[in-house]
This record gives structure tokens, sequence and C-alpha cells, in this order.
């Protein structure tokens, strides 16, 4: 895994006030005592301790309940927003946030805006108010019961937003584009010396969340795809030099992809983004794929949907979120190789729609109740401008400044990608030039 460097004073998070409240959850400040502690804010942990200036350089500050909170829990007004496509565990994050705001906290008013950041703008569909019986059972379902849309919203016109409904605190649930808006919200709310919490929690199928381990819906994610490659794998030893052909989702990093086939154990190449390969010439995908019918009479391949965007010629124009638009590289690949070898019966797979809804898993599901309790324990102490996140297995506050405009993506000089490349037996290099 690569990440881009930062300086100390980047991880520092920002507060709308100072926590002068004692917290109402009875938590312990003493070890040892059989009782749960608090989390003081000077618990930190190293972006990388193995770094000579590790004790100096930047650290992480604890994600945790605090001892000291800021808000009062039953004068709180809360509201949620999921926003960006659909990953399996948004309604978990959501039933997380209701409960552990209403029992932990005592919160009473609860608001889920509607449909993305279009819930916060002036053409807005009335919220629903929250509460433990509406989310009690949403957990078991995929997607999100409060809606979702791409697309921006002015920060000043969402600032107004939650001046109107005298929102306190905004837990926004989503990916990179939705970060993007929360850090310009959090910048708006802080611009007007407004005492309203923005915290994120960071959901992305991709895992390309820059200083974050893990988001949540990847797991379950890699187990979906997992099984696709698998029926990729059946259909292509049902016949004389078949090929699979399975796409999977990785705008900007081939995680998922490369997560995948290391669970399957059923691919023979995965092409993820990070990796620039030829389709032609004697060490190119289609020589590859020839050479391996040939020896084994069968073959699956794995492709990451924003991988070999430069073979493909296409409009560079952006969707909603600000993203560029890809090319269909499974679809090209599909016809290259159809053309290349026609005699080698293929089928083509693309789950991506199946993944995105699919209910959260065990593991998954685990993860979004522990990250909704660190974004409700953060709020409450008056922490804002930051995302709940994951580094070395424990949960951390990141500040949305180091993490807007920056993708976490697989290092090619790691062991992690040399995993990948000794299972699937592909050549580290698929370039003839």
């Amino acid at each position: 895994m690569s990440h881009p460097e930062v300086v100390p004073e980047a991880l520092i998070v920002d507060t709308v006030g100072p926590a002068e409240l004692p917290s109402p959850l009875g938590l312990s400040a003493v070890k040892g005592d059989e009782i749960a502690d608090y989390t003081t804010d000077d618990r930190r942990l190293p972006l990388d301790p193995t770094a000579p200036n590790a004790a100096s350089g930047p650290r992480f500050e604890l994600a945790g309940a605090r001892e000291r909170i800021y808000f009062a829990g039953p004068k709180v007004n809360a509201a949620i927003v999921t926003c960006g496509g659909l990953c399996p565990g948004m309604n978990n994050v959501i039933r997380g946030l209701v409960m552990q705001l209403w029992h932990a906290y005592g919160v009473r008013r609860i608001l889920g805006f509607r449909y993305g950041y279009a819930g916060l703008s002036e053409r807005r569909e009335p919220p629903w108010e929250l509460t433990p019986e509406l989310v009690k059972d949403c957990h078991h379902q995929g997607g999100t019961i409060l809606g979702s849309s791409r697309g921006p919203v002015a920060a000043e016109e969402m600032c107004r937003t939650l001046l109107e409904l005298r929102i306190d605190m905004l837990f926004v649930i989503g990916g990179d584009g939705t970060m993007r808006g929360a850090h310009a919200l959090a910048q708006e709310v802080s611009r007007q010396g407004l005492p309203i919490a923005i915290v994120g929690i960071p959901k992305t199928i991709d895992n390309d969340i820059a200083f974050v381990e893990r988001t949540f819906g990847y797991a379950t994610a890699v187990a979906q795809a997992s099984a696709a490659i698998t029926a990729a794998h059946v259909e292509a030893t049902g016949a004389k030099n078949g090929i699979g052909l399975v796409k999977l989702m990785g705008r900007h990093s081939g995680y998922v992809a490369a997560s995948a086939v290391l669970a399957s154990r059923d691919a023979n190449l995965v092409l993820v983004p990070e990796s620039r390969f030829d389709l032609d010439g004697p060490a190119g995908v289609l020589r590859f794929i020839e050479q391996r019918l040939a020896a084994r009479g069968h073959a699956v391949i794995v492709v990451a949907e924003g991988a070999g965007q430069e073979l493909i010629e296409s409009e560079s124009t952006t969707d909603r979120s600000g993203n560029q638009r890809l090319a269909d590289i499974g679809v090209f690949l599909r016809d290259a190789l159809r053309q290349a070898l026609p005699d080698a019966p293929l089928k083509y797979i693309d789950p991506s729609y199946l993944i995105r809804a699919a209910p959260a898993s065990a593991d998954d599901a685990i993860f979004c109740g522990q990250l909704a309790e660190d974004a409700v324990h953060a709020a409450m102490a008056g922490k804002t401008g930051l995302l709940i996140g994951l580094w070395m297995n424990r949960r951390t506050h990141v500040p949305l400044p180091a993490v807007v405009g920056r993708h976490k993506r697989i290092s090619l000089d790691g062991s992690f990608w040399r995993n990948v490349v000794e299972t699937t037996g592909q050549p580290q290099l698929l370039r003839s030039r």
C-alpha cells in the first residue's frame, strides 16, 4: 500500500469548541479496573512506525469515546446523509449512528436527508425523522434507506439548510467525491463561525481513500467478486480453450480485483489501474492468453474498471461527481480477445451492480457498527472536518484536508502485489516496449 507524504500538522483535528461537559457514558479513566476506558486526545498512532522520526512525525489521533464532550445530547439536532454509488453496509452505518446517538447520548432529534447532497439543497425533499424503531431492521438489506445521488451542492446552500433545520452535527457517508463535499461544507461552516460538527464515514468499494487501510463495503465486495471469478472459472473450464473475463470495480486502484483474485485463486491474469500493460506484441496480454490456452486449455482474466484506459479512445467528460467518465475496458478486452482468438469460447461477467446492492457481510457489519459508534463519539466531543479511518487495525481521526484529492493505490513494489502475481502466474510486466 502506498500513501502520500504529509507533515505532522496535516493530521491535527479541528474542533468546534472546547469539550467541557462530562460524558454520560460512565466509562473509566483507570487502567485495569475491568471497565472500558475513555480515549484521550494525546493517544496517537504513527503514520509509519518504522520511520526514524516515528515519535515526532505524522501521527493519527485515535478514535474513541472522550471523557469530556462539547455537545449535550438531549439538546442536539443530528443529521445523516448518504451520497454516491450504493455500497454494502450503508444501512448498517445509518442504524449504528441512530442507535448510538439515541441510546448512548440521549439525542432525540435525528434527521435523515434524502437522496444525497440534493437533500441539503433548497429544492430538497423533506428529511426523515430517524428513530430506533424506524432503523431497527434496515441493516438486513442492501442499499440505503435514505436514498443516494451523485453531484455537488454549493456549500453555502447546504450550510443554509443546516442553519434552517438547527443541525448541530452532520454525519456524511460516502466516498472521495462525497468527502470533497464534506470538506467544502466544513470550510464554509468554519468560515461562518458556526458550531456544527461535520464527520465523515468513508464508503467506497474501491478501498482507495488515502490514509485509510480499509473502507466499509470492501470486504463484502471482495467476497462477492471472488464468487464471480469462480463462476468465470467454471465457464472457462467447461469448454475447450475457454476464456472467462470478469470486470470489477476499481477506478483509480485495483484493490477489489487484486484481493478477489487472492481469495478465489482461480484467475490467471489480473489487470489493475496501477500497472500499465500492452494489448499486442510479444509481451502483451493477447500473447500471454494465447500461450496460457496452449499450455492449460483455459484462462480466467480479471480487470479493474480503471485499467488500460490509455488503450481506448474515449470522450474526456466527467460525471456529476466530477469524476472522469471511464471507457469500458471490459467490453474493449472482450472484443479484442474474440477478434484475436475467434475459436476460444469467451464468457464475459460484469457483476458490479450485484455487488453494490448486496447486504453487508458479517465482517463488514461489525466494522460498520464500529465506525458509526466512533463517528458519534467524535462529533459529541466537538471534533469536526474529519473522517473515521483505520490504520494498523486501529480506528483513527483523519482530517478531511489530508484526504481530499488523494487516492490510495497498490504499490507494485510491495508484497501485496507480489502475492497477486505469484497467485496468477502472470508476468511481472505485460509490456512489449
